[in-house]
């Protein structure tokens, strides 16, 4: 099996953990920060925006089973892309919608998805293709949130289960059964 990675920021990583990690072809998604200038940064530094740092994930998949198009149009379909440096109530840089390509093969997939996307909004997606930088996986207690804590979080409670309905609806396929 051949693995890729896909570095994809779309507001709160524990709202993207969540639909990430039911994807088959999808044998891991870790939660963390990139695009910053601070080495090593806390959840606590991130959350101040001040570091420059985009709450991500980091998603490993086997693209013999779900392509990088597809893990991109899943990203467009469960995220509002054409809030700027937001998603719903949560507000800041480190909340934008961006896409971190591995080269320029992802990148060209990137602007690709972009077009694609387009369409399915009334606004201009805003989402960002940034280059490729350090990732720095999140404090333990964030990785697998939405399958622990998250579900007795009341703001989880209240984002994720719509974003896994649209999951549901749309890429029903693309589920693990």
């Amino acid at each position: 099996m051949s693995e890729n990675q896909a570095i994809l920021a779309g507001g709160c990583f524990w709202c993207t953990e969540a639909v990430f990690q039911s994807l088959n072809g999808v044998s891991g998604v870790e939660s963390g920060y990139i695009g910053g200038t601070v080495t090593n940064p806390t959840y606590r530094q991130v959350c101040g925006g001040d570091t420059g740092h985009a709450e991500a994930i980091r998603v490993t998949f086997d693209p013999e089973l779900i392509s990088y198009a597809d893990l991109l149009d899943i990203f467009f379909a469960t995220h509002d892309p054409t809030q700027l440096n937001r998603q719903g109530n949560d507000v800041g840089t480190q909340y934008r919608s961006a896409m971190f390509p591995d080269g320029p093969e992802q990148e060209a997939e990137a602007r690709a998805a972009i077009v694609r996307n387009q369409p399915d909004w009334p606004l201009p997606i805003v989402t960002t293709i940034e280059p490729m930088a350090t990732w720095y996986p999140a404090e333990d207690y964030h990785q697998e949130y939405w399958n622990g804590e998250g579900r007795r979080n009341p703001y989880c409670l209240a984002v994720i289960p719509p974003k896994l309905a649209k999951l549901r609806k749309g890429y029903a396929e693309r589920l693990r059964g």
